[in-house]
């Protein structure tokens, strides 16, 4: 049954969804604000990844657990971008924030996204990120939000949120308008086969059990 969402865009989906995701990063400063915000950023990627792979068979699906082969930002962004899910901006913008949370995770002293080794990694993924048309309304909303007792925001902590912002709200809007992938042949001991007939095959063989 369609609900008011369902017609709703997926450009207006992912602005509702930014809003409240700048908001919730305003809590952040810091070493705190780099780890939070890639975290958020792969479990959107995750989840952009799980919408096109078929669903997992058992109820517990590790494939994106850290000690797998899709446990790590890289390999994420690595397999969205050879099935075409980003493009090469966005592909630029990920591994640049994978490179900047190594090196605020290892790094021993307190470190600032203010630093040239670090706001140099961003430079080139802020240019391109501010073509998006939600930069400059978030941006004005950022500004408008009253003072926190975590301290004021600068300038590269409020270009770091809006970027982290942009990232996930549309990651997680485009996971909502893919489906599984469905290969139109399937290899099976027997050869090769339609896919939809392995399918069934596959029902009929688990409603045996």
């Amino acid at each position: 049954m369609d609900t008011p969402e369902s017609h709703l865009s997926p450009d207006f989906v992912a602005a509702q969804a930014a809003k409240t995701i700048a908001l919730q990063m305003l809590e952040e400063r810091g070493r705190g604000a780099v780890l939070v915000g890639v975290a958020r950023v792969s479990a959107a990627l995750e989840h952009l990844l799980q919408a096109v792979l078929t669903p997992a068979t058992a109820k517990n699906d590790g494939l994106f657990l850290p000690d797998r082969p899709l446990g790590s930002i890289g390999a994420k962004v690595a397999l969205a971008s050879r099935m075409g899910l980003i493009d090469a901006g966005v592909e630029r913008a990920l591994n640049a924030l994978r490179k900047l949370r190594n090196a605020f995770a290892h790094s021993a002293e307190s470190a600032s996204l203010a630093d040239p080794v670090h706001s140099s990694r961003l430079t080139e993924v802020y240019q391109l990120a501010r073509a998006n048309p939600l930069w400059a309304p978030l941006e004005n909303v950022l500004a408008a939000q009253p003072p926190t007792d975590r301290g004021p925001l600068d300038q590269a902590l409020r270009d770091y949120i809006l970027l982290i912002t942009i990232l996930v709200a549309f990651l997680e809007a485009t996971a909502q308008q893919l489906k599984p992938i469905q290969p139109p042949v399937v290899m099976g001991l027997g050869g090769i086969s339609p896919a939809s007939r392995s399918v069934l095959s596959s029902e009929a063989a688990g409603g045996g059990c």
